[in-house]
């Protein structure tokens, strides 16, 4: 199956720092943590490693080892961060025909500090992923593509997002979108105005609680209770207290039924290490994470989507697509870097057989209580 991945580029410095080198601050009154460097100090790190990244390659990486024919449309700096993320297409057997290349920025660019809890502090200059434009993306890209995953696209490049899927839905192609918080919260309307072109919308769980109140607006019933089924005494933490933030939550159930209503068949919301929930106008299907030593969280957002979305497209169906996704992104984290820890299809099939799943848990919203 051919597969297109558009998004963002970059070259990922990561420097891992012994926990005696960094303190970590714990805020009582809050979920945050912070990470002190002292000033003016020369930090020994362990090591220091040089990686290609971002959304776009992330995902076409994946794809690639999950057999797919994968192409990418990123845009890059004349230099030599560029030559290594062509380099790294090539050796992944990635399309780079829609490279766009020589930007008047330069190629993208993030440095990762991680310490204690592999959590890490990002920095990231994006670069030429700013500067994509709509008149730089062509309906001869989706031409045969069975799937189009769009990730996150940074600043102006944003723009493109509404021709994007419309190209591809034209073009006959399953689209899904992995939109990043910055694009939704700046292009909130033009987003919502591009859902009927979208057939499966992934977002994790602070993207959504971002998208609530548009979502709420256009709600046609109170959904403000959180979800509640008399059969299940122990339910997934998102279905308890829906999503959101204090004082403005929504169920999940709602959040999932307001959007489908305009568009995508399928919402794809992420957890963390909790889990991921797959919404319909039918039901809603919980995959709890598996089990894994962690590295590095950076890159498990986009092994999991484009695990699902390669999966779902392959028609393995959705129970099949979700383990998939968990297992990759398991192993994803297991490593520093967004990539070397992908898997390919064979193997994950192989980790689902093997493991103890049973079936994934499913809640009919018809069985709904709600409890407010």
């Amino acid at each position: 199956m051919k597969a297109l991945a558009l998004g963002g580029a970059t070259v990922d410095i990561i420097a891992s720092v012994s926990d005696d080198e960094i303190e970590r601050m714990t805020m009582h009154n809050a979920i945050t943590n912070f990470l002190l460097l002292e000033e003016g100090k020369k930090v020994e790190a362990e090591t220091i490693e040089t990686h290609t990244g971002g959304g776009a390659i992330n995902a076409s990486v994946s794809m690639a080892k999950l057999g797919l024919d994968i192409s990418c449309v990123v845009k890059l700096g004349d230099d030599i961060e560029g030559q290594m993320v062509l380099k790294r297409l090539e050796q992944t057997g990635v399309g780079s025909k829609w490279v766009i290349k020589g930007s008047d920025l330069p190629t993208g660019c993030a440095v990762m500090v991680s310490s204690h809890v592999r959590n890490p502090t990002i920095f990231v200059a994006r670069g030429a992923n700013t500067l994509l434009t709509p008149d730089e993306i062509r309906p001869e890209m989706f031409t045969d593509v069975g799937l189009t995953y769009v990730t996150g696209l940074s600043g102006a490049s944003a723009d493109c997002f509404p021709k994007i899927v419309r190209l591809a839905k034209e073009a006959g192609s399953l689209v899904v979108a992995n939109p990043g918080i910055r694009q939704l919260t700046s292009r909130t309307q033009s987003f919502w105005d591009s859902l009927a072109n979208i057939d499966v919308l992934v977002l994790n769980e602070v993207e959504a609680a971002r998208l609530l109140p548009f979502v709420s607006a256009k709600s046609e019933k109170d959904f403000t209770g959180c979800c509640a089924y008399s059969s299940e005494k122990s339910l997934p933490e998102l279905l308890k207290k829906g999503v959101g933030v204090t004082g403005a939550r929504l169920s999940l159930e709602g959040f999932v039924s307001t959007i489908t209503q305009f568009g995508p068949k399928q919402v794809l919301v992420t957890n963390g290490k909790e889990g991921a929930y797959l919404g319909t106008d039918q039901e809603i299907v919980f995959c709890p994470a598996q089990k894994a030593k962690v590295m590095g969280t950076a890159g498990a957002g986009d092994s999991f989507a484009s695990t699902f979305s390669a999966f779902i497209a392959l028609g393995q169906g959705d129970e099949t697509a979700l383990k998939a996704a968990a297992i990759n992104a398991a192993s994803v984290v297991s490593v520093m870097d967004t990539q070397s820890g992908l898997l390919g299809k064979d193997e994950i099939l192989h980790q689902i057989t093997k493991a103890d799943w049973g079936k994934l848990k499913r809640y009919p919203t018809g069985n709904r209580v709600s409890k407010g």
